[in-house]
């Protein structure tokens, strides 16, 4: 259960449900709706033309006949304006009715597209933007398995401004470490990351150093033997928060979640540990902790790691919004 972003084609997705961003007379047309329509067949249609169609922002469901999908549930986006006809406000309610439909027929796995943002014009960082909001927010009080679907990569983007300051962060810092050589040899991954570390700290001024470490030496010493779960479920009642809270902001399956909490030894991967950090809004030197807890540590070798180390120091701790990033950066996804 969570969200993730995908390039794939729809009408190809394994899961219980499938979204078609349609017009108002449910009748097929182009785009999305029609590579349904075809890939569905006519019994499709022939269900369609007893609904009486459907108005803007709201949804309605039929079966998915020659689909993988079992269903498909029809929404109408709305067109783009110039943004003073409530189309956000459209927008959120078709996401908010799809998503409230699926619950109602409890469907567990659901496939979305960009809704509006192709031929109806909405400009995709806005509609990207609405659709991780409102899934995110769902995803708060529901399980439910949700992909965004996208066809290719441009059909997926971030603003311009977001886009820019993430790929000038990384500029700034990205070190490749098959070009870093000591003694005419490439170095080891780990002297990598201990060569950019110490880097790291020594250009960081006393003064930060210390406000970005809040630990006492108390904390550390009575802290050095716990294993990464201990240390997960310590800092989740230091957060107040709950079990599940925290496995849902961490975009992390219940059951995952579970395994974790019941063996004291267990050792996730990289991705899902960085999650839990993101989750318990974590800074840097906390997330390093936790992430060597794990057997693992940041580095400036990994895009990745650059970009979640941009919003930390942003202070932006939602995960939907660093997969984004991730994702329009060909990067693994964090999470699930």
């Amino acid at each position: 259960m969570g969200f993730l972003i995908v390039r794939n084609d729809i009408t190809k997705m394994k899961v219980d449900a499938i979204v078609n961003a349609a017009n108002t007379s449910l009748l097929g047309g182009g785009g999305v709706d029609g590579a349904i329509h075809r890939a569905a067949g006519s019994e499709l249609l022939a269900e369609c033309r007893g609904l009486n169609g459907c108005q803007t922002g709201q949804a309605k469901i039929t079966k998915g006949y020659r689909l993988p999908a079992k269903y498909v549930i029809h929404t109408v986006g709305p067109i783009w304006a110039g943004g003073s006809q409530n189309e956000e406000g459209l927008l959120r309610a078709c996401y908010r009715n799809v998503l409230g439909l699926a619950a109602e027929k409890g469907i567990k796995s659901i496939a979305f597209p960009l809704i509006s943002a192709g031929a109806y014009g909405y400009p995709r960082d806005q509609a990207l933007n609405v659709a991780t909001s409102e899934i995110s927010e769902f995803l708060l009080d529901h399980e439910m398995a949700i992909t965004l679907v996208v066809f290719d990569k441009a059909s997926f983007q971030l603003s311009e401004k977001r886009y820019t300051a993430i790929a000038e962060y990384i500029d700034e810092r990205y070190v490749d470490k098959n070009l870093i050589t000591r003694s005419g040899g490439i170095e080891s991954l780990k002297e990598v990351q201990e060569d950019v570390g110490e880097f790291l700290r020594s250009a960081m001024p006393v003064a930060e150093r210390r406000e970005k470490s809040s630990r006492s030496l108390e904390d550390l010493v009575n802290q050095v033997e716990e294993s990464f779960s201990e240390s997960l479920l310590r800092l989740i009642d230091e957060k107040g928060m709950t079990d599940s809270e925290t496995y849902k902001k961490a975009n992390v399956d219940r059951k995952l979640f579970s395994k974790i909490r019941n063996d004291k030894f267990y050792h996730p991967g990289k991705q899902t540990v960085i999650a839990f950090a993101i989750a318990l809004h974590l800074n840097l030197d906390e997330t390093s902790d936790l992430l060597g807890r794990a057997g693992f540590a940041l580095t400036h070798s990994s895009q990745a790691d650059i970009i979640i180390e941009y919003f930390i120091e942003e202070g932006n701790y939602s995960i939907f919004e660093i997969n984004e990033a991730l994702f329009a950066f060909d990067q693994k996804l964090l999470g699930l």
